[in-house]
């Protein structure tokens, strides 16, 4: 999509800019803003780079545009940049990062940066055999931390979870409708549970189609909201949550059409049983590879956010069975250590922060709560059939979970990250952004 750019203000301002700074600035913040940086390091970026090029800027995001003014507050322009922020691209923001280090320490000039920046933006995603077999590999990986023991069963989630990759890089073809992939992916997971169910292939038919749903959900722009509201940037943090929420509402549905098929329910909220440490700390950092996959994170970086998983993922498995916390307790406990360890590892790797620690978490997610609640609601206003107590107490459960989960590892991700940025903002080797 073209950058779209209008601009207004005194056309004999002594501090216009020059076309191509700002075509350059423009650019810039179009590749981060869409690409998953969260809205402090893209203000931080752009302000950089202005001084760099010797001009003044100030930026203004929100929704489906950004606002540059360029120049002295008295004789600025205003310049527009349509752009919303939908993906997620570690390695496009990683290397713009760096291009703007390179270019700020005066080590290449405008012109080159302009060439390598375009090259940047023109990068292709990961490979599809890469995406698929990683979103297998992922969505198996959580079943096995979900209690899905069986070959079979495993090899189902990894057959419907790849499958569904491959529709949704189709789909990306076909379109840019931002909800039709995942729909289309989760609906195709129903189906394989639904038909999972009906012959009774697997005992676990409900973890065949609810795995390969958790790997759509779209955890960097819940994290990437929540950040934005805590620092008070309510529309745009609103609209960040209001799609990711929307996005998970279309895969719920997916997932529930796909599964009506068979006339297949989701059980109602129950205890997993317990999987031994070994086994989920190496599923955990499958997940995060996937994860990492999924947001074309280079192979050379995957160790570092794995390991992390894998050590947020043991913590969380000592707090709930040898110490009897709740899965809420264990969710918040991984992602304050989590916050605390990629807060300053990100921002040294020039990597996006809600994505980078969403990916080292992605084990904690509540999707299966999530989907067994929207399930539960579908089930209780069904006719023809009386809801039972168990029934709405269930849904309830699953509800309730779900959303102290979501809180807990949003809190346990942010806090850390506020307090680091102010109390150390050395460890964040960035200058403090006017107004943080």
């Amino acid at each position: 999509m073209n950058v779209n750019i209008s601009a207004v203000g005194n056309a004999d301002s002594a501090g216009k800019a020059a076309a191509e700074v700002v075509a350059f600035l423009s650019a810039a913040t179009r590749l981060l803003f869409s690409n998953g940086e969260t809205t402090r390091r893209l203000v931080l970026a752009v302000e950089r780079l202005g001084k760099a090029l010797g001009v003044e800027v100030a930026l203004s995001a929100r929704w489906g545009e950004v606002m540059l003014r360029i120049g002295e507050p008295a004789t600025a322009r205003l310049y527009w940049i349509g752009v919303s922020p939908l993906g997620v691209d570690m390695g496009k923001v990683r290397a713009a990062n760096a291009l703007f280090d390179r270019l700020c320490n005066g080590e290449i000039g405008l012109e080159a940066a302009q060439v390598q920046l375009a090259a940047i933006r023109q990068s292709p995603p990961v490979s599809l055999i890469r995406f698929a077999v990683m979103a297998a590999a992922g969505a198996a990986a959580l079943g096995v931390i979900f209690g899905a023991g069986q070959w079979l069963t495993l090899s189902l989630i990894a057959l419907a979870a790849g499958a569904g990759a491959v529709l949704r890089r189709w789909f990306a073809t076909l379109g840019h409708n931002a909800f039709a992939q995942p729909f289309g992916a989760a609906l195709l997971a129903g189906v394989v549970g639904a038909v999972a169910a009906r012959f009774q292939i697997v005992s676990m038919p409900h973890l065949v189609a609810v795995c390969p749903c958790m790997v759509l959900v779209p955890g960097p722009h819940f994290l990437n909201g929540a950040i934005d509201l805590a620092r008070a940037r309510i529309a745009l943090g609103a609209c960040r949550i209001g799609y990711a929420s929307l996005t998970t509402l279309v895969i719920s549905v997916g997932l529930l059409a796909g599964l009506s098929l068979g006339d297949l329910n989701l059980p109602p909220s129950s205890p997993a049983g317990v999987v031994p440490l070994g086994y989920d700390v190496i599923a955990a950092g499958v997940a995060v590879a996937a994860y990492g996959t999924f947001f074309a994170m280079p192979w050379r970086m995957l160790p570092i956010p794995i390991a992390i998983g894998m050590f947020a993922h043991a913590s969380r498995w000592l707090m709930i069975v040898p110490g009897g916390g709740s899965v809420e307790t264990g969710a918040l406990v991984a992602c304050f250590l989590v916050g605390a360890i990629v807060t300053p590892v990100a921002d040294r790797l020039r990597m996006p922060f809600a994505a980078f620690a969403f990916t080292s978490v992605v084990s904690l997610i509540p999707g299966v709560y999530i989907f067994r609640m929207a399930s539960g609601l579908l089930n209780l206003i069904a006719p023809g059939h009386a809801p039972s107590p168990d029934l709405l107490l269930g849904t309830m459960v699953d509800g309730v979970t779900a959303l102290l989960i979501i809180i807990a590892m949003g809190f346990g991700l942010i806090v850390p990250k506020l307090v680091i940025e102010y109390v150390f903002p050395t460890l964040t080797d960035r200058e403090p952004a006017v107004g943080d």
